[in-house]
Formats: structure tokens, C-alpha cells, sequence
């Protein structure tokens, strides 16, 4: 009867809100850092600060974290910076697909994100290739390419492997089912 205590039920529970609390935390650090690297460690100056500050009390984001996050963004400390970074490739069916990231280390995170590019018969491609579809506003495309519902799902999968990565802040493309 393995398995069946009290202790192994509560243990697979603690493991996966442990992990979803762990991935929460470290998005907030990073949206922390770098509202600090753009406008300054000082919240009533700050709005972005302000709002990710917010953010992090009602996720009950402990203050020393907060505290180390802020000075990442200012240089203060041996954390490595937080530094912003645009990713652009092309989904299946020729779908332009930009890829906003808050990374501390940009090598793996170019090479994580072309992995799952790959993966899903997309491609990562140079700066510039794809940002001419969104031009000024990321949310509103200049165009949209239609698709069916099938070919929809296989950007939808390469879209939600993409939001699962740790770095990934958001993701913008120009599909739509017609």
C-alpha cells in the first residue's frame, strides 16, 4: 500500500504549486528589474515600478526578492542584469511571430527559443524579418494571414510552447481562422 499516506498526497500537491509559485516569482523578478533598469528604483517616480510592484504584493512576492530585484535593475550587486530582448520568426503557413523576453543571459535564451521554433516547423528569424508586419503596435498587425482551423491549432501549439518558457514576457502574431 505505497503510496496511500497522508505525507505522498500532500508531496505531489507542494511539488506543483511549488513549482507554478517558483515560475510566478521569477517572472515578477524580472518585470521588477527592468521597470527599475527603465525609469529608476523609486516607485512614486515610476509607474511601471509601481504596477510591477503591485503585481509582486499580490502574489506575495517576499521583499528581499523585490528588494534584489530593484537592484539587478539598477546595477547594484553581482546578479547579471536583466536586459529586454525581441525575438522574430515565422510560424507554419508563413505566420510572422514576434517574441518579447526578459532575459539575464541572451545566448540561451535565443537558443531555447529557436529549439521550440524548430520543434514546431516554425523558424527564428534575423532582426527585422518579421517586425514589418506589426509595425508600430505589436497587438495590431498590418495584416493577418487566415487560416483553417487546423493549420490555426498548429500555431496555437508553437504559440503556447513559446509562453511556457521561463524568459518569454508575451508573443504576437498575425494569424486568424478565416
Amino acid at each position: 500500500m505505497a503510496g496511500h499516506n497522508k505525507w505522498s498526497k500532500i508531496k505531489r500537491q507542494k511539488a506543483v504549486t511549488d513549482s507554478k509559485k517558483g515560475k510566478t516569482f521569477s517572472q515578477l523578478s524580472k518585470m521588477i528589474s527592468l521597470a527599475a533598469k527603465n525609469g529608476g528604483g523609486d516607485a512614486d517616480a515610476n509607474p511601471s515600478l509601481r504596477l510591477a510592484l503591485e503585481k509582486a504584493r499580490q502574489e506575495r512576492l517576499p521583499k528581499e526578492n523585490i528588494q534584489r530585484a530593484i537592484n539587478r535593475g539598477l546595477g547594484i550587486g553581482s546578479d547579471a542584469p536583466i536586459d529586454e530582448v525581441l525575438y522574430e520568426g515565422y510560424a507554419p503557413n508563413g505566420v510572422a511571430v514576434l517574441v518579447k523576453c526578459a532575459t539575464d543571459n541572451r545566448n540561451r535564451t535565443v537558443s531555447e527559443i529557436r529549439l521550440i521554433f524548430n520543434k514546431n516547423n516554425g523558424s527564428l528569424g534575423e532582426s527585422g524579418s518579421a517586425a514589418y508586419v506589426f509595425g508600430d503596435t505589436p497587438e495590431e498587425p498590418t495584416f493577418f494571414i487566415d487560416l483553417d482551423e487546423e493549420s490555426y491549432t498548429n500555431v496555437e501549439v508553437l504559440i503556447e510552447a513559446l509562453e511556457e518558457n521561463d524568459d518569454v514576457i508575451e508573443v504576437f502574431h498575425n494569424a486568424r481562422i478565416s
